[in-house]
């Protein structure tokens, strides 16, 4: 089984319409798919399949001991994806305990499909993050601005805070080291990991070693959502930089889908938009997704070749220069067909001009942050 978790360090990025649409994807391509909403506290993907009343899920289970996890699939209208609801509305679901966290990765690992698409919730507590490492591979997925691309770093910062975290023992001296960072405030916020790394090498050499064997088979994978432009595409290999020298790892890129209003107009017809419109470019670069998905070794933990994650932003801007032209002359064809109108011209522009207005705020708080933090004398 291909274990996906997907997740995002922050909300409104997409990442449920992404999960949705990829499930269906895949059924399509003949693959047995189960969809499981784990966005626990916050449970909506039924509403993406088209999906109404739903009695029980993630919440109820967890709350009725006599129910078997089993129970909760449902076979959706598409042939291959079966799908597993979230809390179904049960208070208090998004605060797992340790047990029933436990409980829950085991029935979900323990479940018999060729792929399971784990629809997370956005941000970067402990629950998320243990199911977003179930597996080694799992998709973040962001947006080109600023807090967007600062939350993805974050959240894989923090999912390798909670790998090294897992293999120190109580009373070990690399324990009180961080602890004592701890203490400081903002110590492992600002803290240099190549640089933790090497302190706690000469701490505890097992916890250093046991940590880099596991490091080294977490590869993260980045899908770029609601892009308005071509230009947006250097702001996945930013990101890939400063995961690569401050967090010492590689991610892959899966691909770009461009903003476009059909998301909603599908959302509100309570249809995914591959169904809605599978010619649509939207539709194409989830289909692209899927393709590269499927193409994967079969053992998730193999050493992999790091050049494939070159070649995998090369291609994703390929992409992306092929679907923006695609949409220029998407819009063209709109004008001499008499489709799109003038007013509905001068409210693209109006949009783009307030996505620039926006991305240029944040490149000001951005400069702002960065001479800041140059005059206290951290490296980021």
């Amino acid at each position: 089984m291909h274990i996906i978790p997907i997740a995002s360090g922050k909300g409104g990025v997409g990442k449920s319409l992404i999960a949705a649409n990829l499930s269906i994807a895949l059924a399509q391509a003949g693959k047995r798919v189960i969809l499981a909403d784990v966005d626990l506290g916050g449970s909506n993907l039924h509403m993406l399949l088209g999906l109404r009343s739903i009695k029980k899920g993630i919440g109820t289970y967890l709350s009725n001991q006599k129910l078997s996890f089993k129970d909760l699939l449902i076979k959706t209208k598409y042939k291959g994806l079966d799908f597993i609801p979230g809390d179904a509305e049960i208070p208090g679901t998004a605060n797992l305990s340790h047990t029933q966290k436990n409980k829950l990765i085991k029935n979900l690992t323990s479940l018999d499909t060729e792929y399971l698409i784990i629809d997370l919730a956005a941000g970067t507590n402990f629950n998320v993050i243990d199911f977003f490492l179930i597996s080694s591979r799992g998709i973040i997925v962001t947006m080109p601005t600023l807090t967007a691309t600062l939350n993805a770093y974050l959240f894989i910062k923090n999912a390798l805070f909670r790998i090294l975290y897992s293999l120190i023992e109580k009373n070990s001296p690399v324990l009180a080291y961080l602890d004592e960072l701890k203490k400081k405030g903002d110590g492992l916020q600002k803290i240099y990991l190549p640089q933790l790394l090497d302190n706690i090498k000469a701490l505890d050499k097992k916890v250093y070693t046991s940590y880099r064997k596991k490091a080294e088979h977490f590869h993260p994978r980045l899908i770029l959502n609601l892009l308005e432009n071509q230009k947006d595409t250097t702001i996945a290999e930013r990101l890939r930089r400063s995961v690569k020298e401050y967090l010492g790892i590689d991610i892959e890129h899966l691909g770009v889908m461009y903003r476009d209003e059909m998301q909603d107009i599908a959302l509100n017809s309570r249809l995914p938009l591959l169904v809605y419109k599978p010619q649509s470019i939207l539709s194409g670069a989830i289909y692209r997704i899927a393709d590269k998905l499927t193409q994967y070794v079969e053992d998730e933990e193999q050493l992999l070749d790091i050049s494939s994650f070159d070649e995998s932003f090369q291609v994703a801007e390929l992409e992306a220069e092929i679907d923006f032209s695609e949409r220029l002359r998407y819009i063209e064809e709109l004008m001499h067909s008499n489709s799109l109108s003038m007013g509905d011209l001068v409210d693209i522009i109006r949009s783009q001009h307030i996505e620039i207005e926006k991305l240029k705020k944040e490149n000001q708080l951005l400069k702002t942050k960065l001479a800041k933090a140059v005059r206290e004398g951290f490296k980021l």
